[in-house]
C-alpha cells in the first residue's frame, strides 16, 4: 500500500502571509500541494485572502478550522488541554457553530466540507453535528475520518513546533505504507528550525515513497471518479 503524505498550514493571515507563500513555493519544487486551515472568523479580508482564493483554485483544499477559536462556551469542567474550540461541545451547540462558520466563509467567497477542529479535538458532539451538516472529512488528532462512510484512516498529526522529534515516526509511517500528516502554524515559520524540520520530514517521506495528497482526497476511495465541485474549491460567482 503507498502512503500518502499530507501537509496543513494554519495561521493564514497578513502578518504571516510572506511566510506561507514561501512554504507553498518550497512545496510546488516538491509537486506537494497544502492543506488550507482558516478559521472565518479569524481570516482577514485582503492579500491573505487573495492568497487563499489563488491557492485553492491551483489545487490546495482548504479546511475548515473551526470558527473563532474561542475556548469551549459550555465552560465544562475540563482540563486546560481539552479548552480548544470544539473539544467539548455537544451536537447541537457545534452544529451552531458550523453553520456560523459556512455563512462567514460564504461572505468570503468559499466553501468547504473539510473540518479539521481548533487543536486537532473533535468531540464526539461534534461528529455528529458534522455529519448533520453534510461535512465530508473530519481530520483530528489521530487520524481522518470519512463522515460518509464512518471509515476512519489512522494517521497521528506531527506538529512542527511542538516537541518536534518526528522524523523517526514520519519515515516509518511512510515505509509502511501509513498516512504521514504534517501540521503547522504560519507564526513557526518565522523561525528557521521549524520550517527546515518540516521540509526535511516532507523529503523523508517522499524518499520513502509517500504520494502527496490533501485532505479532501484522503478519506476517498482510492480509484473512484467523482463529478461533484472538489472539496475546497471556490465556488463560481457573480460578485
Amino acid at each position: 500500500m503507498v502512503a500518502e503524505l499530507v501537509v496543513s498550514l494554519s495561521g493564514i493571515g497578513p502578518s504571516t502571509l510572506a511566510r506561507c507563500a514561501d512554504l507553498a513555493a518550497e512545496l510546488d519544487r516538491r509537486r506537494v500541494p497544502l492543506s488550507l486551515l482558516l478559521a472565518p472568523r479569524k481570516a482577514v479580508p485582503g492579500e491573505a485572502l487573495d492568497w487563499v482564493r489563488h491557492r485553492v483554485s491551483a489545487g490546495d483544499a482548504l479546511v475548515l478550522h473551526g470558527f473563532d477559536h474561542q475556548p469551549d462556551p459550555t465552560r465544562r469542567a475540563v482540563s486546560l488541554r481539552r479548552r480548544a474550540e470544539f473539544a467539548a461541545l455537544p451536537a447541537h451547540e457545534a452544529g451552531l457553530r458550523l453553520v456560523a462558520a459556512r455563512a462567514a466563509l460564504e461572505r468570503l467567497g468559499l466553501a468547504t466540507d473539510l473540518f479539521a477542529p481548533p487543536g486537532w479535538l473533535a468531540s464526539p458532539g461534534t461528529v455528529v453535528a458534522l455529519r448533520r451538516h453534510r461535512f465530508a472529512v473530519c481530520a483530528d488528532m489521530a487520524g481522518v475520518r470519512d463522515l460518509r462512510t464512518g471509515d476512519v484512516r489512522t494517521g497521528r498529526v506531527r506538529v512542527v513546533g511542538e516537541h518536534w522529534s518526528h522524523l523517526l515516526a514520519v519515515g516509518r509511517a511512510a515505509r509502511r505504507g501509513g498516512l504521514v500528516r504534517i501540521g503547522v502554524d504560519a507564526a513557526e515559520l518565522d523561525r528557521l528550525e521549524p520550517r527546515e524540520a518540516l521540509l526535511e520530514a516532507v523529503d523523508l517521506a517522499l524518499h520513502h515513497g509517500a504520494a502527496p495528497a490533501t485532505y479532501s482526497s484522503t478519506a476517498s476511495p482510492r480509484g473512484s471518479t467523482t463529478t461533484s465541485t472538489p472539496s475546497g474549491a471556490v465556488p463560481t460567482r457573480t460578485r
